[in-house]
C-alpha cells in the first residue's frame, strides 16, 4: 500500500491549518494582555500636593517611559495582528463551499439504475463500450480531452461492469469499497497548490528553513538563555556574583551602595563610546564642600576612598552618580542629570539581589542595612542625612536650623509632634520656608502612612499554648497615624485581641481572604476581607510610582543573626485614611507565620517592622516566645475536657436534662489566662503615647 499526496487546490484544510497555528500564539498573548497587572500603581491613591522638584519634567519622563514599557505594546500588536488572521481565516471557512468526495459508484459510473437486471446491465454495457472503447474515439480538444482521460474513463467502466457481473470483483468492492481491493493511503497538506508549483518550491524550502530552522531555535534558545541569564529577583547573574563576591558581614549602608555599583544592568544607561563622560564633573561636584557634611554628596572620607580605588571609569561613573543622586547634587547637564535618575530604579532592583544574599547569610546588619539602603534610595536621601529632606522644600540648611545642636537627626514623626508656633519658629523665616512652602510641607507630612505598632503577640490557633515545632503565628496589632495627628482616640482593647476562626470555618482556617472577629452574640464570624492598599510613596525624585510596603521579621540580639525570615505586607483589612482624606485609625492586623524552637523555653527577639520606602517610619521591639512542653499542653487540654459543659453544646444538654439546671459556662484561673497569649508581658499603653521609633539595640 502507498501514499499519495495532493495538495490543498480549493483551499479546504489550508485556512485551518492557519487558524490553528495563529491561535496557538494569539490566544496566550491576548491572556497575558488581559490578565490584571501586578503592579498596584494604578489602583492606590495618592498622596495630594503640588510639589515639585527641580527636574520633576526628568523624572515625569522616565516614568511615562517606565509605564510604556507595562502597556506591553508590541504584545498588543502581535495580539491584534494575530487576530485578524484568525478572522481572516475563520471567513475564508465560512465562504468556501466544503468538496465533496464522490463514493465509487458502480451504478453511476455505468448511469444505469439500481434495480437493473443482469440482462439489462450487459446489454447497457456493451453500448457503452462500443461508444467508449480508446480505439473508436479521438480526443477532443474543446471538451478537454486527452488519450490518457478516454483510456482511464474506458476502464472505469469495465470495473464498473465487472463489480456487477463478477463474483470475485464484487466481493473486493464490498470488503474495501473498490474493486481493485484495498487502496492507497491518501494525504492532504494543507498547503494552497500555487505554493509549490510553477517553481515556487524553491520559496517553501526557504520559509521552512527559515521558520523551523532559524526563528524557532533562536526563539527557544532566548527564551531559555534568557531564564537562565537572570536570577529569581529579576537581575543578571553576573550582576549577582558580583554583589555575592562584595558581601562581608561588617558592611554598612554606604558599603552595600559602593557594591551596587558592580551591576552590569547600569550598561543599559551608561552605554557607548561617551560611556566614561562627565566623570571628572561628577566627582568634583559631589566632593564639593557640603552645607551640613564635610561632602555635598553627603558621603564619608571612607566613601570617597572606595570610590578613587575603582578602576573601572563606567563603574566609577555609576558610583559617583549614585552619591549625586542621594545628595540631589546638581550637575548642571541635562544628559548627567537623565543618567542620575535613571540609575536608582536599578539600583533599587539590584538591592533585592543584594537582600536576598543577605538573608541566605543571616547577619542581621548587612540585612537591616540593604532595607536602609532600600529607603534611601526611593527618597534620594544619603545615609547620614536628616530624615526631614523627605518633606517637600526641605533643604540640608532648613534641617539643620530645625535640628539646632542636636547631635541625632529629628524624625518626621519628632518634628511634626512640636507645637505648631514651635515648628514655625524653627522652619519658617528668612533663607527659609516661606509660609505657603512650610503648609505644603505639612500637608504631606499629615498624609504619610505612619504604621504605630500597637500590641505584638504569639500565637497558636485552636490552642492555649505554644508546644515545640507548633506553627506560631505573629500577630502585630498596629494604626496608621500620620505624623501630627491629633486628636487621636485610645486603643479599643477588644481591637488588640484575635478571635480564633470557629472549627467548622474552613474559608477562615485556610486563610481565603476571610478575618474572623467576635459576632453580636460573642462567637467568631467571619467575614469577607477587604484588600486595602497604601498611598502611593511620596518620593519625587524616584523615576518610579511606587507602592510602599512593609517588612516584619525576628532577630537574635546576643547572636545578631535572622531568626525569622522577613514577611511582606503591601496590603490590609481595613481602610487607612476615610474619603475626605482623614485617618481612620482603624486597628489592623499583620500575621506571619513559622516553626516554635523544637525545646521548651523562652526565647527573646526582636521584632522588626519596617518600611521600605519613608526614612524613620521603622519599629523595632523585644517580644518574648513562651514554648511549653508537649506534656503540660495535654495536663491542660484534659483539664478542658472534665470541666463543665457549655449550655450550647450536646453534652451540655444531656446535664440539663440530668439536673435540671442549666450548666454554669467554663472558667479558667487566673494563672491559666496568663498562659493564653505569649509576647510582650508590658501593660498595653494607648498608641498615641507608645514610642515605637528605631532604637539601636542593647
Amino acid at each position: 500500500m502507498s501514499s499519495d499526496y495532493s495538495y490543498d487546490d480549493q483551499a479546504q484544510f489550508f485556512p485551518f491549518f492557519i487558524l490553528t497555528l495563529t491561535g496557538l500564539v494569539t490566544l496566550p498573548i491576548t491572556y497575558n494582555l488581559l490578565q490584571s497587572s501586578k503592579d498596584d500603581s494604578h489602583l492606590a491613591p495618592r498622596i495630594q500636593t503640588d510639589y515639585k522638584i527641580q527636574h520633576g519634567d526628568v523624572v515625569a519622563s522616565l516614568r511615562a517611559a517606565q509605564k510604556r514599557k507595562q502597556r506591553k505594546i508590541k504584545r498588543a500588536l502581535v495580539a491584534v495582528a494575530g487576530w485578524g488572521l484568525m478572522g481572516l481565516m475563520a471567513y475564508l471557512i465560512m465562504t468556501t463551499d466544503p468538496a465533496e468526495q464522490k463514493l465509487w459508484n458502480p451504478y453511476d459510473i455505468l448511469g444505469i439504475s439500481e434495480s437493473a437486471s443482469e440482462n439489462q446491465i450487459k446489454s447497457h454495457y456493451k453500448r457503452l463500450s462500443v461508444k467508449f472503447h480508446p480505439d473508436k474515439l479521438q480526443p477532443d480538444p474543446e471538451k478537454n480531452e486527452t488519450v490518457e482521460s478516454l483510456n482511464k474513463h474506458y476502464v472505469e467502466l469495465t470495473k464498473a461492469y465487472q463489480v456487477l457481473t463478477d463474483e470475485d470483483v464484487r466481493n473486493n468492492y464490498i470488503q474495501y469499497g473498490h474493486p481493485d481491493g484495498k487502496q492507497s493511503m491518501s494525504i492532504g497538506i494543507a498547503l494552497p497548490k500555487f505554493i509549490v508549483s510553477d517553481g515556487n518550491g524553491k520559496y517553501l524550502v526557504v520559509l521552512y528553513t527559515g521558520l523551523l530552522g532559524v526563528l524557532l531555535p533562536y526563539l527557544v534558545g532566548s527564551w531559555w538563555y534568557g531564564t537562565k541569564k537572570r536570577s529569581k529577583e529579576g537581575v543578571l547573574m553576573e550582576s549577582a556574583n558580583n554583589l555575592f563576591r562584595h558581601y562581608d558581614e561588617e558592611m554598612d549602608e554606604s558599603g552595600i551602595i559602593a557594591a551596587l555599583s558592580a551591576g552590569k544592568e547600569f550598561e543599559s544607561v551608561l552605554r557607548g563610546d561617551q560611556a566614561e563622560s562627565g566623570l571628572s564633573k561628577i566627582e568634583s561636584r559631589i566632593s564639593a564642600e557640603g552645607e551640613a557634611s564635610p561632602f555635598a554628596s553627603g558621603f564619608s572620607v571612607k566613601d570617597k576612598g572606595r570610590l578613587e580605588d575603582l578602576d573601572s571609569g563606567v563603574r566609577r561613573k555609576v558610583l559617583g552618580l549614585l552619591w549625586a543622586y542621594l545628595g540631589r547634587v546638581e550637575l548642571d547637564d541635562a544628559a548627567l542629570t537623565k543618567a542620575k535618575y535613571d540609575i536608582a530604579p536599578i539600583a533599587r532592583a539590584l538591592n533585592q539581589s543584594f537582600a536576598a544574599i543577605a538573608l541566605a547569610f543571616g547577619n542581621i546588619g548587612p540585612i537591616s542595612g540593604s532595607f536602609l539602603a532600600n529607603q534611601h534610595i526611593i527618597q534620594a536621601l544619603s545615609p547620614k542625612s536628616s530624615p526631614l529632606l523627605q518633606l517637600p522644600h526641605f533643604t540640608s540648611k532648613i534641617a539643620m536650623a530645625v535640628e539646632g545642636d542636636s547631635k541625632t537627626h529629628m524624625t518626621v514623626q519628632q518634628f511634626m509632634d512640636l507645637p505648631d508656633a514651635q515648628r514655625r519658629q524653627l522652619s519658617v523665616g528668612k533663607g527659609l520656608l516661606s509660609e505657603k512652602q512650610y503648609k505644603s510641607a505639612v500637608s504631606v507630612a499629615k498624609q504619610l502612612p505612619y504604621l504605630r505598632v500597637a500590641k505584638a503577640f504569639f500565637k497558636v490557633t485552636g490552642e492555649r499554648c505554644i508546644i515545640p515545632s507548633s506553627l506560631v503565628t505573629l500577630v502585630i496589632k498596629g494604626r496608621f497615624i500620620p505624623p501630627g495627628t491629633q486628636n487621636v482616640p485610645a486603643v479599643n482593647d477588644l481591637d488588640l485581641e484575635d478571635v480564633d476562626p470557629a472549627e467548622d470555618d474552613l474559608d477562615a482556617l485556610m486563610g481565603r481572604k476571610k478575618k474572623t472577629i467576635t459576632g453580636p452574640d460573642g462567637k467568631p464570624t467571619s467575614v469577607e476581607e477587604q484588600s486595602i492598599l497604601p498611598p502611593l510613596a511620596f518620593a519625587p525624585h524616584y523615576a518610579r510610582d511606587h507602592t510602599p510596603k512593609w517588612y516584619a521579621f525576628l532577630s537574635d540580639s546576643k547572636q545578631g543573626k535572622m531568626a525569622v525570615p522577613p514577611f511582606t505586607f503591601d496590603r490590609f483589612d481595613e481602610p487607612i485614611f476615610d474619603e475626605q482624606g482623614k485617618p481612620t485609625f482603624n486597628m489592623q492586623t499583620l500575621k506571619a507565620q513559622f516553626a516554635a524552637p523544637p525545646q521548651a523555653g523562652h526565647f527573646t527577639f526582636v521584632m522588626h517592622v519596617i518600611c521600605d520606602s519613608y526614612v524613620g517610619f521603622d519599629t523595632k521591639m523585644e517580644v518574648t516566645l513562651v514554648v511549653e512542653e508537649a506534656a503540660k499542653a495535654a495536663e491542660m487540654d484534659a483539664e478542658d475536657d472534665i470541666s463543665e459543659p457549655e449550655e450550647d453544646s450536646i453534652a451540655g444538654q444531656m446535664h440539663a436534662l440530668k439536673t435540671g439546671q442549666a450548666p454554669q459556662p467554663k472558667r479558667r484561673r487566673v494563672d491559666e489566662e496568663s498562659d493564653d497569649e505569649s509576647g510582650t508581658e508590658e501593660e498595653e499603653e494607648e498608641t498615641s503615647d507608645t514610642n515605637t521609633d528605631t532604637e539601636d539595640e542593647s
